[in-house]
């Protein structure tokens, strides 16, 4: 379980004003907003080449984000941005797409397994100051 602490660490630290418009202005990286009767309902970020946090395989597209805000969970919008990943994949004629995604974090495990995801491997994630694991999980498309 995350501390409050971490979370608000990592918070602000993911999600700095300055660190955001680099994002945004990093041609590498694609932001897709979901929205649902006008409400931000959530948001994917993907990562090609060097802007990538792990593996930078030029054939492959990085899920960095994939967040559906809590009233509109439960809802098939997390598919929905996924399926977006995948078509934005295709279209990039790229050979995977690949993510990562805490250990402990079963439901997000489960649903990428259902949606044909498999563990390759794992990467140190930070929440705060307390370092985590993540799975590196693959697609083939």
């Amino acid at each position: 379980m995350n501390t409050l602490f971490n979370m608000k660490t990592y918070l602000e630290q993911a999600f700095e004003i300055n660190k955001l418009r680099d994002e945004l202005s990093n041609s590498s990286s694609l932001f897709y907003f979901l929205y649902v009767d006008e409400e931000l309902a959530g948001y994917l970020k993907l990562n090609e080449y060097e802007a990538q946090t792990d593996l930078n395989d030029p054939q492959s597209i990085e899920i960095e984000r994939i967040y559906v805000t809590k009233e509109f969970q439960g809802k098939g919008l997390g598919r929905i941005l996924l399926n977006k990943a995948i078509d934005t994949a295709n279209i990039r004629k790229k050979s995977y797409i690949w993510l990562g995604v805490r250990e402990r974090n079963d439901k997000a495990i489960s649903f990428y397994k259902k949606n044909g995801f498999y563990v390759i491997g794992n990467h140190p994630f930070f929440m705060g100051e307390e370092e985590q694991t993540d799975f590196i999980m693959r697609k083939d498309l």
